[in-house]
């Protein structure tokens, strides 16, 4: 039996990439569902956002990133942006034999476990919101759902400037989040990685009485599920992660910091494509 075990054992790393540090996020939440796990990062900082992308150009960097993540000689793709999820994720995995997964189906599953009234706000970037794959996502699983969207450009640069809590910040999230005010929603889907860093924030903002769902648990709950169907599950505690980044700030390390356990001592490594 031990030996059957070690035979099923695959210690490579998981690839997870997004435009930037939030896809982070979902890292930490892989982290904490597969604790056994090692992990690589790609955050595309010298092409971010990718909120304002067109689908070609969305396809055509989720490509180039899939395959120098293959070279890293990964097991398995997260893809964390929810705009690539949207627009790359079936032509990754109509490209690659390793499993691809996106955030947007997660996400969706989510929301519809905690929503009580089945009215369901969505925010994320243009083209998240453009491209209805939450709506779609939702409405497929519970056709009863009613899903409201609101497009929210300016939090991804807001969180990868580390502005989490400053007055200016407060001011756009009052200004995106009233769209919400006629819709009586008791859930908010976070459709972008970045979001769950604006949560004490969107809090303030919306009140106590909406949930906040971000998809990075539901996420790490459903690639656990798929590793293990396909025996690519590691057994090994490793808990390390390799951060590369296509452009380096300097306070890039204040929001790793923030988002992914201290004891990691996570370093961030400049790469190009």
């Amino acid at each position: 039996m031990l030996h059957i075990s070690r035979m099923l054992s695959d210690s490579r790393p998981i690839a997870v990439f997004d435009s930037g540090i939030g896809g982070l996020t979902v890292v930490a939440a892989l982290m904490e569902a597969l604790p056994q796990e090692s992990f690589v990062y790609l955050g595309d900082t010298a092409r971010l956002p990718y909120g304002n992308k067109t689908p070609e150009t969305l396809i055509k960097y989720s490509l180039e990133i899939a395959q120098f993540l293959l070279k890293q000689n990964v097991k398995a793709i997260v893809v964390a942006c929810n705009t690539a999820s949207a627009y790359a994720l079936s032509h990754l995995q109509a490209a690659f034999d390793v499993p691809v997964l996106g955030v947007i189906e997660p996400g969706a599953k989510a929301a519809l476990r905690v929503t009580r009234s089945k009215h369901i706000g969505v925010i994320g970037t243009y083209g998240t919101i453009k491209s209805n794959a939450y709506e779609q996502a939702i409405t497929a699983l519970d056709k009863a759902a009613k899903v409201y969207s609101q497009a929210c450009p300016l939090f991804v640069p807001l969180v990868e400037e580390a502005w989490l809590e400053e007055e200016a910040s407060e001011l756009i999230a009052r200004k995106y989040l009233s769209a919400f005010d006629e819709y009586p929603l008791d859930t908010l889907v976070l459709g972008c990685t970045h979001y769950p860093l604006l949560i004490p924030l969107l809090r303030k903002v919306i009140g106590e009485k909406v949930r906040l769902v971000s998809s990075a648990a539901a996420c790490a709950e459903e690639l656990k599920e798929l590793l293990q169907e396909k025996a690519l599950l590691a057994d090994v505690h490793k808990k390390t992660c390799r951060i590369l980044t296509t452009d380096h700030n300097t306070w890039l390390e204040s929001l790793v910091d923030k988002i992914l356990p201290a004891d990691l001592n996570a370093k961030i490594e400049t790469v190009s494509l």
